[in-house]
């Protein structure tokens, strides 16, 4: 019952109840002086007879106005008490508490509120933790990442001061060692660059409509001249007609995409005869592009991490492959800002198989 019509029905009922009392009252006392008191008085009662009934009277409005307020503020103060609590803890920085609602008014209503925005705040907060603790992570990383190639040539400026690069030969390996490093650390600061603007929602979209089949095709035409020379081969099929084939990206950051896959797919490849292969796939509303790679694979417990920022399920990966550790995690990124999904799947010693969900668009739209 909500708090206009508490105070109303408690002011009638102030009325009500007293008015009632008196006329029951006064039907009890007429009996009672009728049956008893008149024989004696043959008349007209006595006047302590009228004092009598004046003084049960009041009493009755005196404790019917008491219990009523009582009753009506104890509804209203003790949930506004508890809000206030709340508050002051809240204030205090303690948000692991729970506001009840404790009936089902205005008051209640806005104890629901309130503990909606302790949620939130106990979320903000709980958010900003991580975004600070991701934060101190992310400069240990870049640090950690940073170190290495600036040590490598740090020790190779010292050798070339020392004179140990004494010969032609020796200098110019080891000016190309230098050259390479400094191209590494450009590489890695262009990803977190990229990866900061991601994060921050910075980076502009340009979304069209494009035919993702042809785009492929295209696509891999282009990688496959940078394939086939280091024995990789790249193959591609599709299981969606072309008319279904219709989705809303951005072609130069979906280039990307293909690319850190691709890429990371190329870093640990340890057969023999390398292979990728790139599969479309069709459902009712979505279509899906499969990576598939017959590397080394990833383990299970590896797996759901492979697509956090400077994550690497071989540590010696910096020092054998290279790499920055953001490839994927900037894949996953573009992924989201087109509204789609990416997850992987792998079997050690076999595969690995990247997976891209998107909506398609219809073929109304289709030019």
């Amino acid at each position: 019952m909500s708090i206009r019509k508490r105070l109303i029905l408690s002011n009638i009922a102030m009325i009500v109840i007293p008015i009632f009392s008196f006329i029951l009252i006064e039907i009890l006392l007429g009996v009672f002086y009728y049956k008893v008191l008149e024989p004696k008085f043959s008349g007209h009662p006595p006047r302590s007879f009228y004092f009598f009934r004046f003084g049960i009277i009041v009493p009755i409005f005196a404790i019917t106005n008491g219990v009523l307020s009582y009753f009506v503020s104890k509804s209203i103060l003790r949930p506004v008490k508890n809000l206030s609590i709340a508050a002051k803890q809240i204030s205090e920085g303690n948000l692991d508490f729970e506001v009840k609602p404790l009936n089902k008014d205005e008051l209640g209503q806005l104890a629901v509120s309130f503990e909606l925005m302790r949620r939130n705040l106990k979320e903000s907060a709980e958010m900003q933790k991580k975004y600070e603790e991701n934060r101190k992570e992310l400069i240990a990383n870049i640090s950690h990442d940073l170190k290495t190639p600036i040590t490598s040539i740090k020790g190779y400026i010292e050798g070339i001061k020392d004179g140990v690069a004494n010969t032609p030969e020796k200098m110019e390996r080891y000016i190309e060692t230098i050259y390479l490093k400094t191209l590494d650390m450009d590489h890695l600061i262009n990803e977190l660059f990229l990866y900061s603007k991601l994060d921050l929602k910075r980076v502009p979209f340009h979304f069209e409509e494009v035919n993702i089949h042809d785009y492929l095709v295209d696509r891999i035409e282009e990688l496959k001249f940078d394939l086939d020379p280091i024995n990789v081969s790249i193959s591609y099929s599709s299981h969606v007609e072309r008319l279904n084939c219709i989705i809303l990206m951005d072609r130069e950051q979906f280039k990307r995409v293909m690319t850190n896959i691709i890429q990371n797919s190329l870093k640990y490849m340890d057969k023999d005869e390398k292979q990728i292969s790139i599969k479309l796939i069709e459902d009712q509303e979505k279509i899906t592009i499969q990576f598939h790679d017959n590397g080394k694979g990833i383990s299970k417990d590896a797996l759901p991490f492979i697509f956090d920022r400077f994550y690497r399920a071989d540590p010696s990966r910096n020092l054998s492959t290279g790499g920055t550790g953001l490839g994927l995690a900037i894949a996953k990124r573009i992924i989201e800002e087109h509204g789609g999904e990416i997850w992987a799947e792998s079997e050690i010693g076999k595969y690995t198989n990247i997976f891209l969900s998107l909506d398609k668009k219809s073929k109304s739209k289709v030019t």
